[in-house]
């Protein structure tokens, strides 16, 4: 038998968590699966998991076997990338996540400039306001907006960005300008609908340390920050997003920034990639080529920003 293939599947179903969405992953039907860890653990001589209907579990044995298995497929994928080049020259493809807007405008041109500089190197940029989970979906590195939880990913931070209540003169001309985020009770609003669901957005009076969080009932809910920054221009209702959203609506007149004194802290922005030894040339130097451009984007963005804003 190909112990290196059964090493892969084994390790695949432990990190999954079950045959059927490691037979997905694989592209390898569960029966073949099954019958290729069976066949592993009869050249053992020992059991590696205990199948029930409901779970999977590692046997003592398992543990200590699936941990060597990983270190020797790391070990074996750091050979191959070594003798493709990737250590000793910055070539190949690199996988990048970025979210939907931000990657549009201020990570779509920091690659361009980047492929221009190295043309042996491809990038594959994925855009999606989705989180992607870097190992499982064999993404290189990733643009991440917010709080980064504990965790094994390398982080290097380019940045913050502030989260804005903005209108448009018109609505508030209308409506009156909102003093205080209880006063949006009483105005219309555009919410952007997200994986977890919040009733409300959170504000941090000036001064305090408790946040204040106001329920919003929607008079519009949209999928896309493009869609509720495109309603609110229109009049629709006041919306809540990352400044960079609607910076250029701001800067144009077209929304007016409120509440600013409110503000949460700003959002971190980091570059993260997993921890994984010696980083591959091709990340090196897009690391090396985006971080600082990335942080004078930012930096500019907080320069434009209206006068009297945190950020």
């Amino acid at each position: 038998m190909d112990r290196f293939e059964a090493m892969t599947m084994l390790v695949e179903v432990v990190e999954r968590g079950s045959l059927s969405a490691a037979g997905r992953a694989l592209r390898v039907p569960v029966a073949t699966l099954s019958r290729k860890l069976s066949e592993l653990e009869a050249l053992l001589g020992t059991r590696l998991l205990i199948r029930t209907t409901r779970k999977l579990s590692l046997t003592d044995a398992g543990a200590a076997y699936v941990e060597a298995a990983r270190r020797i497929l790391e070990q074996v994928e750091n050979a191959e990338r070594e003798a493709a080049g990737e250590f000793t020259a910055p070539k190949g493809e690199l996988i990048i996540s970025a979210p939907l807007m931000f990657g549009r405008l201020h990570v779509l041109p920091v690659i361009a400039d980047f492929l221009a500089r190295f043309p042996d190197i491809n990038v594959r940029l994925l855009l999606s306001d989705h989180l992607v989970h870097l190992v499982d979906d064999h993404v290189d590195m990733a643009v991440r907006i917010g709080t980064l939880p504990d965790s094994t990913l390398v982080a290097t931070r380019v940045g913050a960005m502030r989260t804005v209540v903005c209108a448009s003169p018109a609505l508030l001309a209308e409506h009156g300008v909102p003093q205080a985020p209880e006063d949006l009770r009483r105005l219309p609003c555009v919410t952007v609908e997200t994986p977890m669901p919040s009733l409300g957005w959170r504000f941090q009076p000036g001064g305090s340390t408790t946040p204040l969080d106001i329920p919003i009932v929607p008079r519009l809910s949209v999928t896309t920050t493009d869609a509720a920054a495109q309603a609110a221009i229109r009049g629709v209702g006041v919306t809540r997003l990352l400044y960079y959203q609607v910076a250029d609506a701001v800067g144009a007149g077209a929304l007016r920034i409120i509440l600013d004194a409110y503000e949460p802290t700003p959002a971190p922005i980091h570059l993260i990639h997993a921890a994984r030894g010696r980083m591959p040339l091709k990340m090196r130097r897009f690391l090396d080529f985006a971080a600082p451009r990335l942080r004078e984007t930012l930096e500019r963005l907080s320069a434009g920003a209206p006068a009297g804003a945190a950020g």
